[in-house]
């Protein structure tokens, strides 16, 4: 497959600029893999998929205030930094974006606050945007993280033109994230509610968790036209013998098993043993699935639409089966469904 088949015209009043009022009340779309129907439902209908045994496989990386704004120093110009990782935490080095990036040079220092309480000095140029940063605050390594958090913005996709709200603080993560590291959500998972999650475990739906930290790279665009020589960022990724117990008892017992979100597809088909059961890992991944994939951990996939040419779209034909999925699409543009972080849903069974 080609770059060039994962391209479609999509208006740009489809991009949501918001989530849906409640968690659980974005639409639906069921799309039988078999039988090779479209169905409209609301999300909270998930429930009716699913019998005892099934298995949900959450992510459950949790979305840090990854965004900030400094100022230079002497030209006090405004400069936004993302921050994608802690390379060290003794030293306080962290690898970020930066923009505008031409202005920013080694040497440099950029102050943070009101303040000026926390200032950063560029010790490493990455990429053409990427800088490694040392930052120098006086206080504990926890006060240092609390003053972060503090600064910091929910980063929210650049696509979505008003600024930050509050409420994004909440509904940019889902409700299950507990363990922090990712810069972007993994968003199908925001469609769950606490109510829809509790009847799921009253009907004996079981959860397996993974940790996947959602990096920058999931949404670098491909820029070759042969799938097979894109290359993926590292991710940083974790799946404990409980998720695989869980899982592998479920195959077993050929239970249905969905991964929700591309992130958790990634990490199940990034550990798989031998005898196609679920193994544990701890460590990094750069998984890229892409047609043709033999999948063989999950028999059903929620994820949100997606934009053209990503990697994710790419993903979703995979397990779709790519014509379907271009008919699936279609009809979601058709039916004005929403698109993207803050979008409507797909269930694929």
């Amino acid at each position: 497959m080609k770059l060039s088949h994962f391209q479609f015209d999509l208006p740009k009043e489809l991009l949501a600029e918001y989530p849906a009022e409640n968690r659980d009340e974005a639409r639906l779309m069921v799309i039988d893999r078999k039988k090779g129907t479209i169905e409209h439902k609301m999300f909270k209908d998930v429930i009716d998929y699913f019998d005892e045994g099934d298995v949900l496989i959450l992510n459950n990386t949790k979305v840090f205030p990854a965004r900030l704004y400094g100022n230079k120093e002497k030209t006090g110009a405004r400069i936004e930094v993302f921050l994608l990782r802690e390379l060290n935490a003794e030293q306080r080095l962290w690898d970020v974006l930066v923009d505008p990036a031409r202005k920013i040079r080694i040497g440099n220092k950029l102050y943070f606050g009101d303040d000026d309480s926390l200032v950063a000095e560029v010790i490493d140029n990455t990429t053409s945007r990427g800088r490694t940063l040392r930052f120098l605050y006086d206080g504990s390594y926890e006060e240092f993280r609390n003053k972060l958090t503090e600064l910091g913005e929910t980063p929210i996709p650049k696509y979505i033109s008003r600024d930050v709200t509050p409420e994004d603080a909440e509904r940019y993560q889902t409700i299950y994230a507990k363990e922090e590291g990712s810069v972007a959500a993994p968003t199908a998972g925001l469609h769950f509610s606490k109510h829809l999650m509790k009847k799921l475990e009253i009907k004996g739906i079981k959860f397996a968790e993974v940790t996947l930290h959602v990096g920058l790279g999931t949404f670098n665009p491909v820029e070759v036209e042969d799938l097979s020589k894109h290359k993926m960022d590292s991710e940083e990724l974790k799946i404990t013998q409980e998720a695989c117990d869980i899982v592998n008892n479920a195959k077993v017992h050929k239970k249905r098993i969905c991964t929700v979100g591309t992130t958790s597809m990634r990490a199940v088909e990034s550990s798989v043993s031998s005898h196609n059961t679920l193994n544990p890992f701890d460590g990094w991944t750069n998984k890229f699935v892409f047609p043709p994939h033999e999948f063989t951990i999950p028999t059903c996939m929620i994820t949100n639409f997606h934009t053209p040419k990503s990697t994710l779209l790419m993903m979703v034909s995979a397990f779709c089966g790519h014509d379907l999925m271009k008919k699936a699409y279609a009809e979601a543009i058709e039916k004005e469904y929403k698109f993207y972080s803050y979008g409507d849903a797909m269930m694929i069974i």
